[in-house]
């Protein structure tokens, strides 16, 4: 039984695993969106969210907890410098998993980790994809009016 077990093995050492968790996180807060497999994006879910939280402090004993996970120290100040100011009024939920299938080599689900904050770029592309949809609707629409109007004259000029 499994009864309150936490986390995930991902098939590792506990050496292993939590080296691969903090490669994780510090690619993570560096480039802001990273992709991997479903699983490892979940567990580095937690392992982020907890060092953000505690990143939220800004005091000295964070940032060497915090220091102590994270060996480069140009995130580490990216961490307290630029994240936290932004995401400072948000309770929880930094970061956010999507699923994009599975990978073709070996059919592990894949996913993308990403800071909520931090997504302008799928954002602005999603706006335009939904004003490209939008355009073609309207389009359609009114090349319906004027089939429908072109029909309307032909039977009153048949009449």
């Amino acid at each position: 039984m499994r009864h309150r077990v936490k986390g995930r093995k991902l098939k590792r050492t506990a050496s292993h695993r939590t080296a691969t968790l903090r490669s994780l996180a510090t690619s993570v807060l560096k480039h802001k969106r990273i992709k991997t497999t479903l699983a490892k994006a979940k567990e580095t879910r937690t392992f982020v969210e907890k060092l953000i939280t505690k990143a939220k402090r800004n005091d000295l004993h964070s940032k060497r907890l915090i220091m102590s996970e994270i060996k480069d120290k140009e995130v580490v100040k990216e961490l307290f410098a630029e994240i936290v100011p932004k995401i400072a009024d948000r309770p929880g939920g930094y970061t956010r998993v999507i699923k994009l299938g599975n990978r073709v080599g070996d059919a592990a689900q894949m996913a993308i980790l990403e800071l909520v904050d931090y997504n302008e770029v799928a954002n602005k592309k999603a706006e335009e994809r939904k004003e490209k949809r939008e355009q073609k609707a309207l389009e359609k629409e009114t090349e319906k009016q004027k089939a429908s109007e072109e029909a309307a004259t032909q039977t009153a000029e048949e009449k």
